[in-house]
């Protein structure tokens, strides 16, 4: 199963999530060079109404099978940047299913399925990303909530730090960009009832995108080569989230945290620097 889309890197799309999520990075034009992982907000889910699940997720897309679970998160993903995009160029992206594994948990029948995408310009290749999703059982509200495991020395230890709250404002763009219709992250009773959460959900690949933005930002000189990134918890609307950094020699660990010093999410990326 595969799909082959082509979209031009539109300065419109790009000063959506710019005005959105970072206000204060300069406006960009066509020629300018998109910044790394933004190529996530491009491509948007487009599978018809029909072919969704419950949950608002894809159930035929044209590249996943269709999976007998009624829960689908987002789990991580491993990305190679291997030259730059550009605003107003031509992309060709190719997504193709990767591996399917099946489990048993402690809390039931998982199935990993990842999906390989590449971005190409003039059919040399910009970008390669494996996005790793997982599919659950119902989520059972009488079992007991995982207990928190707060590590402070991640925080103690950062080279640097940057804090934001996101609102169900952002989150609605965000899916309004990327025609991401899972329910989870602009349903409040869906998320509570069905998913068993305390509120919205931020999406997983904007959790990606902002990691990659603070690193950025953090890293003056320098330009990612490889992005490893792992969802470990929930990262919920209108909670302060924490993103911190440090480096070590070409690398360096990202980490979001909850206000308790829950590790959320982690990103390791591997840097070059520029010429």
């Amino acid at each position: 199963m595969s799909e082959l889309r082509t979209e031009r890197i539109a300065a419109s799309t790009v000063e959506a999530y710019r005005g959105t999520f970072a206000a204060d990075d300069p406006a960009l034009t066509d020629g300018d060079t998109l910044p790394a992982g933004w190529e996530g907000v491009f491509f948007p889910f487009d599978a018809v109404l029909a072919d969704l699940r419950p949950d608002g997720t894809p159930a035929r897309d044209g590249i996943i099978p269709e999976i007998d679970l009624p829960r689908r998160m987002y789990a991580g993903e491993t990305t190679e940047f291997l030259r730059p995009l550009h605003l107003g160029e031509e992309v060709t992206r190719t997504a193709s299913l990767g591996s399917v594994v099946e489990k048993n948990g402690s809390r039931g029948r998982l199935v990993f399925v990842d999906v390989e995408r590449e971005y190409a310009v003039d059919d040399e290749p910009a970008v390669r990303t494996v996005w790793h999703d997982v599919f659950l059982e119902a989520a059972d509200p009488d079992a007991p909530a995982r207990a928190p495991r707060p590590d402070p020395a991640v925080v103690a230890e950062a080279d640097w730090q940057e804090e934001l709250t996101l609102d169900a404002r952002q989150l609605f763009r965000f899916s309004a960009l990327t025609f991401n219709t899972h329910l989870i992250h602009y349903d409040r009773a869906w998320a509570r009832e069905v998913e068993g959460l305390p509120d919205l959900l931020v999406h997983g690949p904007l959790t990606r995108i902002l990691l990659m933005d603070a690193a950025r930002r953090n890293a003056p000189g320098r330009v990612p080569v490889r992005l490893d990134l792992r969802a470990i918890a929930p990262v919920l609307v209108d909670l302060p989230l924490r993103i911190v950094g440090r480096t070590t020699g070409d690398s360096t660990r990202v980490t979001a945290v909850d206000p308790d010093d829950v590790v959320l999410a982690t990103a390791d990326i591997d840097w070059r620097k520029t010429s």
